[in-house]
């Protein structure tokens, strides 16, 4: 899935979701929510390798 798919999925611009790669920025619990979703992945899967 591309960056801009998966900003479309999660709601935001693809540009915050490139500040999110690269650490810039701190996503909130609702847009990780919102990834792990459109990932169809769990929370705990999206956290086990941090």
């Amino acid at each position: 899935m591309s960056q801009e798919d998966l900003a479309f999925k999660v709601g935001v611009d693809r540009s915050y979701m490139g500040f999110l790669e690269r650490g810039q920025k701190n996503a909130t619990l609702k847009n990780i929510t919102k990834i792990a979703d459109a990932l169809h992945v769990s929370l705990s899967d999206l956290f086990q390798s941090v």
